[in-house]
């Protein structure tokens, strides 16, 4: 941390579903705050996904300055663990240039990364710790002591091969993150001079549903089709992650003749709806966002002025 970190430094997070208004509520509170929004949607980490993945506007992006859009190609690998690491570094200089930093965007495990760590969200692989009981019971706890040596002496220094259950988690940490278990201690501590304030935005499922076929009907009148084209035409795999997105693996699945374009529109309708149940559904556990329920684009205003005067 620089000497810049202080404890009340806050941080800004907009969460909700697909087609809530995140985006343009990030845009609005970073113009009247004047800073810089850190997007937590890994799909528009990615050049060349534009349409399909409701990018803001070029105008937008020259208004301001929006961190992790267009940073990989569609074929680049990018991870959680990588996003954590960067956006925390994008949220220190910030802070020390007496900025409020803004997240949003609607990939959840990303934004719990960057609050809580990957060290609490993503570090857990039940194949590789029953692997390592199997060798406990057969070569005894000495065995997997012997192995965190190897790979982690600092922490190993700290534990004895009786406490196997330090130990398993020291090696699966290392195994899932590629770091040891005491970079990850070390980590949560200095998250903790972050206070990250957390607001969702909660619309009735009726108008969330007449949003997000709006903004499908506009994907498809503004190019989503083309957009596809020329990705694939470029070279790029069908096959890749970047690609298996709503929007995009359905527009492929028309372009290869396999279902009509009306049929593209309506899976991709349905299964937008699906993916904002399935981002309510993560968000809603986390009790420490504060919702603001919704039924028109024009409350996002009154929201704005309420986080506004909150912060200033």
């Amino acid at each position: 941390m620089g000497d810049g970190i202080r404890n009340e430094n806050r941080v800004i997070v907009i969460v909700g579903p697909t087609c809530s208004g995140k985006s343009n509520l990030a845009l609005k509170l970073a113009e009247k705050l004047n800073t810089e929004i850190i997007s937590a949607d890994s799909r528009q980490f990615y050049k060349y996904l534009n349409i399909g993945t409701a990018k803001p506007a070029t105008e937008d992006l020259l208004k301001v300055k929006h961190h992790f859009i267009d940073i990989l190609k569609p074929d680049d690998e990018y991870n959680v663990s990588k996003f954590e690491v960067e956006a925390e570094k994008i949220i220190i200089s910030l802070l020390s240039d007496g900025k409020i930093p803004i997240v949003a965007g609607g990939s959840g495990l990303y934004i719990r990364a960057l609050i809580d760590g990957i060290f609490n969200t993503a570090d857990k692989d039940e194949e590789y710790r029953n692997g390592l009981n199997l060798k406990r019971k057969e070569y005894g706890n000495e065995f997997l002591y012997e192995e965190l040596k190897k790979i982690d002496p600092e922490s190993s220094s700290k534990m004895l091969p009786q406490n196997w259950k330090r130990v398993l988690r020291a090696l699966e940490v290392y195994h899932t993150t590629g770091k040891p278990i005491w970079q990850h201690h070390q980590r949560q501590k200095e998250k903790s001079k972050f206070i990250f304030h957390q607001f969702g935005l909660m619309w009735t499922r009726g108008v969330l549903y007449k949003n997000i076929n709006k903004r499908v009907d506009d994907m498809i009148n503004n190019g989503l089709v083309a957009e596809v084209e020329k990705i694939l035409s470029s070279g790029y795999n069908k096959s890749l992650n970047s690609l298996n997105t709503v929007g995009y693996k359905e527009i492929i699945e028309f372009l290869e003749g396999n279902i009509s374009l009306d049929r593209a529109v309506e899976l991709i309708k349905r299964n937008t709806r699906h993916y904002a149940k399935r981002q309510l559904t993560w968000f809603r556990k986390d009790e420490r966002i504060n919702w603001f329920n919704i039924n028109g684009f024009k409350e996002l205003e009154q929201i704005e002025r309420n986080i506004v005067q909150f912060f200033i």
